[in-house]
């Protein structure tokens, strides 16, 4: 195994590759949020989405229902960023 990683290149990321301010500042404001917080927030969006096509409204139930995967994605990147850490903590 040893072996293996030792034959990996070891490159850091390209300047031009950093991430720019705008997703710098997005990472910095949700890495103060809970991982659950995003699993939650789509937990919740199937419920109103439940309780919405229960009472006959369609159109805001499939509206509101696909809310669920854009969260967990959410949820998932802010997890990784959390854990591996972005381009920016990593480089100077």
């Amino acid at each position: 195994m040893q072996d293996i990683l030792e034959r990996e290149p070891k490159t850091g990321p390209n300047v031009s590759q950093r991430e720019g301010p705008v997703a710098r500042t997005i990472e910095q404001q949700t890495a103060k949020l809970p991982s659950d917080t995003f699993l939650w927030a789509a937990m919740g969006s199937i419920g109103v989405s439940l309780a919405m096509l229960v009472m006959g409204e369609e159109k805001k139930a499939n509206f509101i229902g696909q809310w669920a995967p854009t969260l967990l994605i959410m949820g998932l990147y802010n997890k990784m960023v959390k854990l591996h850490g972005s381009d920016a903590a990593t480089t100077a």
